[in-house]
Protein backbone atom coordinates (compact mmCIF):
# COMPACT_ATOMS: atom_id res chain seq x y z
CA UNK A 1 0.00 0.00 0.00
CA UNK A 2 1.25 3.49 -0.91
CA UNK A 3 -0.19 6.63 0.70
CA UNK A 4 0.11 10.10 -0.86
CA UNK A 5 -0.89 13.28 0.98
CA UNK A 6 -1.25 16.84 -0.30
CA UNK A 7 -1.45 19.44 2.46
CA UNK A 8 -3.30 22.22 0.65
CA UNK A 9 -4.31 25.61 2.01
CA UNK A 10 -8.02 24.73 1.94
CA UNK A 11 -8.08 20.92 1.73
CA UNK A 12 -5.87 18.01 2.68
CA UNK A 13 -6.12 15.27 0.05
CA UNK A 14 -5.15 11.61 0.27
CA UNK A 15 -4.63 9.01 -2.42
CA UNK A 16 -4.26 5.41 -1.28
CA UNK A 17 -3.02 2.80 -3.73
CA UNK A 18 -3.62 -0.77 -2.62
CA UNK A 19 -3.31 -3.78 -4.92
CA UNK A 20 -3.90 -1.69 -8.02
CA UNK A 21 -6.94 0.15 -6.63
CA UNK A 22 -6.79 3.85 -5.81
CA UNK A 23 -9.05 5.54 -3.25
CA UNK A 24 -9.27 9.30 -2.76
CA UNK A 25 -10.18 11.19 0.40
CA UNK A 26 -10.33 14.85 1.30
CA UNK A 27 -10.87 16.84 4.49
CA UNK A 28 -10.76 20.60 5.15
CA UNK A 29 -7.35 21.82 6.26
CA UNK A 30 -7.69 23.16 9.81
CA UNK A 31 -4.09 24.04 10.64
CA UNK A 32 -0.89 24.95 8.83
CA UNK A 33 1.09 23.03 11.46
CA UNK A 34 2.11 19.61 10.16
CA UNK A 35 3.90 16.89 12.11
CA UNK A 36 3.91 13.11 12.55
CA UNK A 37 0.75 13.28 14.65
CA UNK A 38 -1.04 14.95 11.71
CA UNK A 39 -0.33 11.93 9.52
CA UNK A 40 -1.24 9.49 12.31
CA UNK A 41 -4.58 11.26 12.73
CA UNK A 42 -5.26 10.92 8.99
CA UNK A 43 -4.40 7.23 9.14
CA UNK A 44 -6.77 6.66 12.04
CA UNK A 45 -9.56 8.68 10.42
CA UNK A 46 -9.34 6.71 7.18
CA UNK A 47 -8.59 3.34 8.85
CA UNK A 48 -5.20 2.92 7.25
CA UNK A 49 -3.17 0.05 8.71
CA UNK A 50 0.41 1.33 9.06
CA UNK A 51 1.79 -2.20 8.88
CA UNK A 52 0.58 -2.41 5.28
CA UNK A 53 2.08 0.91 4.14
CA UNK A 54 5.32 0.66 2.12
CA UNK A 55 5.91 4.38 1.64
CA UNK A 56 4.29 7.75 2.36
CA UNK A 57 4.59 10.64 -0.09
CA UNK A 58 3.80 14.23 0.90
CA UNK A 59 3.60 17.62 -0.74
CA UNK A 60 2.14 21.07 -0.06
CA UNK A 61 2.11 23.27 3.01
CA UNK A 62 5.19 22.86 5.18
CA UNK A 63 5.43 19.12 4.53
CA UNK A 64 9.16 19.49 3.85
CA UNK A 65 9.59 20.05 7.61
CA UNK A 66 8.29 16.56 8.42
CA UNK A 67 10.55 13.81 9.71
CA UNK A 68 11.95 11.41 7.11
CA UNK A 69 9.98 8.47 8.48
CA UNK A 70 6.91 7.48 10.47
CA UNK A 71 7.09 4.26 12.49
CA UNK A 72 9.90 3.06 10.16
CA UNK A 73 7.85 3.95 7.05
CA UNK A 74 9.83 6.24 4.75
CA UNK A 75 8.30 9.67 4.12
CA UNK A 76 9.23 11.05 0.72
CA UNK A 77 8.82 14.78 0.20
CA UNK A 78 7.74 15.76 -3.31
CA UNK A 79 8.17 19.27 -4.70
CA UNK A 80 4.76 20.72 -5.47
CA UNK A 81 5.66 21.62 -9.06
CA UNK A 82 6.75 18.03 -9.68
CA UNK A 83 3.49 16.81 -8.11
CA UNK A 84 1.45 19.08 -10.39
CA UNK A 85 3.38 17.95 -13.46
CA UNK A 86 3.25 14.24 -12.73
CA UNK A 87 -0.43 14.42 -11.77
CA UNK A 88 -1.35 16.22 -14.97
CA UNK A 89 0.67 13.78 -17.08
CA UNK A 90 -1.27 10.91 -15.55
CA UNK A 91 -4.70 12.56 -15.79
CA UNK A 92 -4.32 13.82 -19.35
CA UNK A 93 -2.00 11.15 -20.77
CA UNK A 94 0.55 13.80 -21.72
CA UNK A 95 3.58 12.44 -23.59
CA UNK A 96 6.36 14.62 -25.00
CA UNK A 97 4.30 17.52 -26.34
CA UNK A 98 4.73 20.98 -24.84
CA UNK A 99 1.74 21.44 -22.52
CA UNK A 100 0.57 24.06 -20.06
CA UNK A 101 -1.00 22.92 -16.81
CA UNK A 102 -2.94 25.34 -14.63
CA UNK A 103 -3.47 24.38 -11.01
CA UNK A 104 -6.63 26.29 -10.09
CA UNK A 105 -7.14 25.90 -6.37
CA UNK A 106 -7.08 28.41 -3.55
CA UNK A 107 -4.55 30.27 -5.68
CA UNK A 108 -3.43 29.64 -9.26
CA UNK A 109 -0.15 28.24 -10.60
CA UNK A 110 1.05 27.67 -14.17
CA UNK A 111 3.40 24.77 -14.93
CA UNK A 112 4.99 23.95 -18.28
CA UNK A 113 5.40 20.24 -19.07
CA UNK A 114 7.93 19.16 -21.68
CA UNK A 115 8.58 15.44 -21.51
CA UNK A 116 9.59 14.77 -17.91
CA UNK A 117 10.64 18.36 -17.24
CA UNK A 118 8.35 20.58 -15.18
CA UNK A 119 8.91 24.34 -15.14
CA UNK A 120 7.01 26.71 -12.86
CA UNK A 121 6.04 29.70 -15.00
CA UNK A 122 4.60 31.63 -12.08
CA UNK A 123 1.36 32.01 -10.23
CA UNK A 124 -1.26 34.54 -9.21
CA UNK A 125 -3.10 35.13 -5.95
CA UNK A 126 -6.47 35.03 -7.72
CA UNK A 127 -8.35 31.76 -7.30
CA UNK A 128 -10.95 29.99 -5.20
CA UNK A 129 -9.58 31.55 -2.02
CA UNK A 130 -10.16 35.06 -3.34
CA UNK A 131 -13.66 34.12 -4.51
CA UNK A 132 -14.59 32.80 -1.07
CA UNK A 133 -12.92 35.68 0.76
CA UNK A 134 -14.75 38.32 -1.25
CA UNK A 135 -17.96 36.30 -0.99
CA UNK A 136 -17.65 36.49 2.78
CA UNK A 137 -17.08 40.25 2.67
CA UNK A 138 -19.80 41.01 0.13
CA UNK A 139 -22.63 38.71 1.19
CA UNK A 140 -21.46 36.81 4.29
CA UNK A 141 -21.04 33.55 2.41
CA UNK A 142 -17.63 31.90 1.95
CA UNK A 143 -18.81 28.66 0.34
CA UNK A 144 -17.48 28.59 -3.22
CA UNK A 145 -20.08 26.11 -4.46
CA UNK A 146 -22.93 28.23 -3.10
CA UNK A 147 -21.44 31.42 -4.53
CA UNK A 148 -21.22 29.67 -7.90
CA UNK A 149 -24.89 28.66 -7.62
CA UNK A 150 -25.92 32.25 -6.85
CA UNK A 151 -23.88 33.34 -9.89
CA UNK A 152 -25.72 30.84 -12.08
CA UNK A 153 -28.99 32.58 -11.17
CA UNK A 154 -27.68 36.11 -11.79
CA UNK A 155 -26.48 38.30 -14.63
CA UNK A 156 -23.13 40.06 -14.65
CA UNK A 157 -24.41 42.43 -17.36
CA UNK A 158 -25.95 44.54 -14.59
CA UNK A 159 -22.51 45.26 -13.12
CA UNK A 160 -19.87 44.71 -15.81
CA UNK A 161 -19.23 47.05 -18.71
CA UNK A 162 -19.05 45.05 -21.93
CA UNK A 163 -17.16 46.05 -25.06
CA UNK A 164 -20.49 46.51 -26.83
CA UNK A 165 -21.47 49.04 -24.16
CA UNK A 166 -18.50 51.34 -24.68
CA UNK A 167 -17.25 51.01 -28.27
CA UNK A 168 -18.60 49.88 -31.62
CA UNK A 169 -15.81 47.41 -32.40
CA UNK A 170 -12.32 46.39 -31.34
CA UNK A 171 -10.80 44.06 -33.92
CA UNK A 172 -12.65 40.77 -33.97
CA UNK A 173 -13.65 40.86 -30.31
CA UNK A 174 -17.23 39.98 -29.49
CA UNK A 175 -19.32 42.81 -28.03
CA UNK A 176 -20.08 40.44 -25.11
CA UNK A 177 -16.44 40.44 -23.94
CA UNK A 178 -15.87 42.34 -20.70
CA UNK A 179 -14.40 45.82 -21.05
CA UNK A 180 -14.42 46.65 -17.32
CA UNK A 181 -15.22 44.25 -14.50
CA UNK A 182 -17.79 45.86 -12.17
CA UNK A 183 -17.59 48.94 -14.40
CA UNK A 184 -21.27 49.83 -13.86
CA UNK A 185 -21.21 49.27 -10.12
CA UNK A 186 -19.89 52.76 -9.31
CA UNK A 187 -22.98 54.32 -10.88
CA UNK A 188 -25.57 52.05 -9.31
CA UNK A 189 -26.88 51.22 -5.89
CA UNK A 190 -26.17 47.85 -4.26
CA UNK A 191 -27.16 45.12 -6.69
CA UNK A 192 -28.57 41.68 -6.00
CA UNK A 193 -26.42 38.96 -4.47
CA UNK A 194 -26.95 36.81 -7.57
CA UNK A 195 -25.74 39.49 -9.99
CA UNK A 196 -22.79 40.35 -7.77
CA UNK A 197 -21.84 36.67 -7.54
CA UNK A 198 -22.11 36.37 -11.33
CA UNK A 199 -19.76 39.31 -11.88
CA UNK A 200 -17.38 38.05 -9.20
CA UNK A 201 -17.14 34.48 -10.56
CA UNK A 202 -16.66 35.83 -14.06
CA UNK A 203 -13.89 38.20 -12.96
CA UNK A 204 -11.97 35.42 -11.22
CA UNK A 205 -12.38 33.23 -14.30
CA UNK A 206 -11.26 35.96 -16.69
CA UNK A 207 -8.09 36.64 -14.71
CA UNK A 208 -7.20 32.92 -14.58
CA UNK A 209 -8.07 32.50 -18.26
CA UNK A 210 -5.96 35.49 -19.32
CA UNK A 211 -2.91 34.26 -17.44
CA UNK A 212 -3.51 30.76 -18.82
CA UNK A 213 -3.71 31.73 -22.49
CA UNK A 214 -0.70 34.06 -22.29
CA UNK A 215 1.41 31.27 -20.80
CA UNK A 216 0.04 28.73 -23.30
CA UNK A 217 1.11 30.99 -26.15
CA UNK A 218 4.50 31.44 -24.49
CA UNK A 219 5.20 27.68 -24.46
CA UNK A 220 3.57 26.97 -27.82
CA UNK A 221 0.67 24.92 -26.50
CA UNK A 222 -2.81 24.99 -28.03
CA UNK A 223 -4.39 23.56 -24.88
CA UNK A 224 -4.47 24.14 -21.14
CA UNK A 225 -4.95 21.18 -18.80
CA UNK A 226 -6.62 22.14 -15.53
CA UNK A 227 -6.32 20.59 -12.09
CA UNK A 228 -7.75 21.85 -8.79
CA UNK A 229 -11.19 22.38 -7.30
CA UNK A 230 -11.77 25.89 -8.61
CA UNK A 231 -11.94 24.35 -12.09
CA UNK A 232 -15.23 22.72 -11.05
CA UNK A 233 -17.01 26.06 -10.55
CA UNK A 234 -19.05 26.40 -13.74
CA UNK A 235 -19.42 30.20 -13.66
CA UNK A 236 -15.70 30.68 -13.09
CA UNK A 237 -14.87 28.26 -15.91
CA UNK A 238 -17.21 30.11 -18.28
CA UNK A 239 -15.02 33.17 -17.69
CA UNK A 240 -11.86 31.10 -18.16
CA UNK A 241 -13.05 29.59 -21.43
CA UNK A 242 -14.12 32.92 -22.90
CA UNK A 243 -10.59 34.20 -22.43
CA UNK A 244 -8.98 31.05 -23.79
CA UNK A 245 -11.15 31.24 -26.90
CA UNK A 246 -9.76 34.71 -27.66
CA UNK A 247 -6.41 33.08 -28.37
CA UNK A 248 -7.73 29.86 -29.91
CA UNK A 249 -6.68 27.87 -26.84
CA UNK A 250 -8.68 24.83 -25.67
CA UNK A 251 -9.33 24.18 -21.98
CA UNK A 252 -9.29 20.54 -20.90
CA UNK A 253 -11.01 19.27 -17.74
CA UNK A 254 -10.36 15.67 -16.73
CA UNK A 255 -12.27 13.65 -14.15
CA UNK A 256 -10.58 13.56 -10.71
CA UNK A 257 -8.62 16.72 -11.51
CA UNK A 258 -9.27 18.02 -7.99
CA UNK A 259 -6.81 15.34 -6.87
CA UNK A 260 -4.15 16.32 -9.43
CA UNK A 261 -1.42 17.10 -6.88
CA UNK A 262 -1.90 13.98 -4.79
CA UNK A 263 -2.07 11.82 -7.93
CA UNK A 264 1.32 13.27 -8.86
CA UNK A 265 2.74 12.38 -5.44
CA UNK A 266 1.45 8.84 -5.79
CA UNK A 267 3.00 8.54 -9.26
CA UNK A 268 6.33 9.75 -7.90
CA UNK A 269 6.61 7.34 -4.97
CA UNK A 270 5.36 4.35 -6.96
CA UNK A 271 7.84 5.03 -9.77
CA UNK A 272 10.66 5.47 -7.28
CA UNK A 273 9.85 2.18 -5.55
CA UNK A 274 9.89 0.31 -8.86
CA UNK A 275 13.46 1.46 -9.41
CA UNK A 276 12.84 3.44 -12.61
Amino acid sequence: MYVAIDFGISNTDLAISDKGNIAFHSIPTKSTKINSDTIKHLFIKHKIDTSSVKKIGVTGGKSSDLDDSLDKIKIEKINEIEAIGLGAKKLYNIKDESTLVVSAGTGTACVHIQGNNFNHLGGIAVGGGMLEGLGSLLFKNSNGLEINEFANQGSRAELDLLIGDVVNKIGNLSPDITAVNFGQAKNSSADTMENTAAALCNMVGEVIGTVAYLNALLVGSDKVCFIGRTSYLSEVIDGVNQRLELAGIKGQYSQNREYGNVIGVLESIKTDLSGH
